[in-house]
C-alpha cells in the first residue's frame, strides 16, 4: 500500500483552481439574520432571549439543551424579530431566534488573554463547551464532547484535518494560507488536555504552499508533525484520515478515541484557539461560494445567520442560470431548492453547477464489472449491498456490513451503468440508524 494513504478512494476533477487563490473576504450582512436552535448533533438549543429584546454581536441568545449540545450566540448587534419555525438548509422546517441587523455590528466586548499554558483541562473544556465550537467539517459534533473521552490518558494522537478532499472546496486551505499560526496553536491548546498526545496536522500533497508553511511553524515543536497525505478522495474521512496518518483502523461501531485518537477539522481548531484565546464564541465561520455558474468564486468569512442568497451576491451572483445548487462539496453535499435559507455552523460551502450531469445520467442494469468494490475505502461490496437496499433486505444489508459504508460516494462517481448505489445505500442506513436510536 502506498504511504499515508488508504486502500480504495477516486480521483475527480477538484475543481479548487476557481477559488483558491483569493483572500478570504468579509460579509457585513443586511437585514435579518436567522439562528436554528438545531445546528448541532444533540439536544436543540434552548432561546434565553425573547421578542424585542436588543441583542450585541457575541450575545449568547441560546443555551445548551443538554451535554449532548451547544449554545448559540448573535453574530451581529439588532432585536430579536421572532422566535419561530423557519426553513433551514435541509428543508426540515427547525424552531429559529430571528435576528433584525441594527447595521451596527456592535458586540459585547471580547476579553483576550496572553497565554494558555496556565489553564487547566477543566477550564479549556469549559471555554469549548461555552463558546458553542461544534465540528464545523459538516458533522456538527459538540467539541467539547468530543474533547471529553472517558480516558483521556489513552489518546496518542490529536489529528488536525487538514486534506480538505472534497472536490471545488477549498477554505481550509484559505485559512491555512492566511492563519495558520492559529491553527498551530488552537492544536497546540487542544494537546493541552492530551498530555501523552502528539498532534498531526495532516495536509493533502496537492498544497504545497501549506505544508511548508505549517513545517516551518512547528519546527522547533517536538510535539507536532506535519504530514503530506496523498492526494486522493476521501482522504479527508475520519477512519481514511486515521488510518493514512497512524495505520490504526476503526469501524462503524467505534469511536476514534478506541484507537487514541482525537480527529477535528481546520475551522474547529481555530475556532478553539479563537475561543481561548480571544474570548470570542463561535459566531462566524469561512464559506466557500463556487462553481461554474458564480460569477466570481470565493471563500467569505460569514457570520452565522446570514442567508445563502447574501453570501451569493457577495460573490457577484450566478452568472448564468445553474442546473444544478449544492450545500457542500458535490460528493457528500445535497442539493438546495431555495437560497432564502440561513447559514449555519456547519455550512462549508455553496456550489453552483451550470450543468446538472447526475440528473442526465440514464442508470443502466450492473454490469459486474467490480470498480465499485475497488474504490469503495470501507471494504465493502456497493452493488450488492445496494441491491439490498432497493428490496429493503435488512437481514441480508447488516450481514454484509452495510453500516460499513461511509457515504463517500465513490461507488455511484466509478460505477459505468450510472446507479445511484450511494444514494440507495445511504437510505437503508438511516433506517437502522433510526431503528437503532429507539
Amino acid at each position: 500500500m502506498a504511504k499515508l494513504t488508504f486502500v480504495g478512494g477516486i480521483h475527480p476533477y477538484d475543481g479548487k483552481d476557481l477559488s483558491k487563490d483569493k483572500p478570504i473576504a468579509d460579509i457585513l450582512p443586511g437585514g435579518e439574520l436567522v439562528y436554528p436552535l438545531s445546528q448541532h448533533i444533540g439536544a436543540p438549543a434552548k432561546p434565553v432571549v425573547a421578542k424585542g429584546d436588543r441583542v450585541l454581536a457575541g450575545q449568547k441568545i441560546a443555551e445548551s439543551g443538554g451535554f449532548v449540545s451547544a449554545p448559540i450566540y448573535a453574530s451581529v448587534s439588532g432585536t430579536v424579530k421572532a422566535i419561530e419555525v423557519r426553513r433551514v438548509v435541509t428543508g426540515d422546517m427547525v424552531m429559529s431566534i430571528v435576528v433584525e441587523n441594527d447595521g451596527q455590528y456592535e458586540d459585547v466586548g471580547f476579553e483576550p488573554r496572553e497565554s494558555a499554558e496556565k489553564l487547566s483541562r477543566e477550564e479549556i473544556i469549559g471555554i469549548i463547551r461555552e463558546a458553542g465550537i461544534v465540528g464545523m467539517g459538516g458533522a456538527g459534533f459538540p467539541t467539547h464532547v468530543k474533547l471529553s473521552p472517558k480516558e483521556p490518558e489513552k489518546i496518542d494522537f490529536v489529528i488536525a484535518n487538514c486534506a480538505e478532499c472534497e472536490p471545488y472546496l477549498t477554505s481550509d486551505y484559505r485559512r491555512m494560507l492566511e492563519e495558520p499560526e492559529k491553527l498551530v496553536g488552537g492544536l497546540r491548546i487542544i494537546l493541552q488536555l492530551f498530555p501523552g498526545a502528539s498532534g498531526i496536522l495532516a495536509v493533502e500533497d496537492n498544497k504545497p504552499d501549506c505544508i511548508t508553511k505549517l513545517r516551518s511553524l512547528v519546527r522547533d515543536d517536538p510535539k507536532i508533525c506535519v504530514k503530506a497525505l496523498k492526494t486522493k478522495y476521501p482522504q479527508g474521512g475520519e477512519r481514511q484520515l486515521i488510518y493514512a496518518t497512524t495505520g490504526r483502523k476503526i469501524n462503524s461501531t467505534m469511536l476514534p478515541a478506541d484507537v487514541g485518537c482525537v480527529v477535528n477539522n481546520v475551522d474547529t481548531v481555530v475556532a478553539v484557539w479563537r475561543a481561548v484565546m480571544e474570548g470570542r464564541p463561535l459566531i462566524e465561520r469561512i464559506v466557500t461560494v463556487t462553481g461554474d455558474a458564480v460569477a466570481s468564486p470565493q471563500n467569505f468569512r460569514v457570520r452565522i445567520g446570514t442567508s445563502y442568497g447574501e453570501v451569493l451576491e457577495a460573490a457577484g451572483g450566478f452568472k448564468g442560470k445553474p442546473e444544478k445548487v449544492i450545500c457542500g462539496g458535490p460528493m457528500m453535499g445535497f442539493g438546495m431548492f431555495d437560497l432564502n435559507v440561513p447559514t449555519t455552523k456547519t455550512s462549508t460551502a455553496l456550489l453552483a453547477l451550470s450543468k446538472d450531469d447526475v440528473s442526465a445520467m440514464e442508470p443502466g442494469p450492473c454490469i459486474n464489472c467490480g470498480r465499485c468494490v475497488e474504490v469503495c475505502p470501507g471494504r465493502v461490496i456497493p452493488s450488492r449491498l445496494a441491491d439490498y437496499a432497493e428490496r429493503f433486505d435488512e437481514e441480508a444489508f447488516l450481514e454484509n456490513h452495510g453500516m460499513e459504508c461511509c457515504e463517500c460516494g465513490c461507488c455511484s462517481f466509478i460505477c459505468p451503468a450510472k446507479r445511484p448505489l450511494t444514494q440507495q445505500i445511504k437510505s437503508m442506513r438511516k433506517i437502522q440508524l433510526a431503528k437503532k436510536k429507539k
